[in-house]
């Protein structure tokens, strides 16, 4: 199983860019997601952008994430 984690596009230049992921700067390739642009969220898995995500989708998911590190669950 694979786990995607959404973010929001800081920057681009020669398709890598830089994605904020909750309080975290990363580092990633867009070479999949072409016609992104900054601002919008993106998921990304193993250091790649893979899919354009609206921003709502995104901060459900964040969320969801940020609850499940509170709660100790994984």
């Amino acid at each position: 199983m694979c786990l995607a984690v959404p973010g929001k596009v800081l920057s681009i230049v020669d398709h890598k860019g830089v994605v904020e992921v909750g309080n975290m700067k990363r580092e990633v390739f867009m070479h999949l997601v072409p016609d992104v642009k900054i601002g919008e969220y993106v998921l990304v898995h193993a250091g790649c952008a893979i899919q354009v995500v609206d921003e709502a989708e995104a901060m459900i998911t964040l969320d969801l994430l940020k609850e499940l590190a509170e709660d100790e669950v994984c």
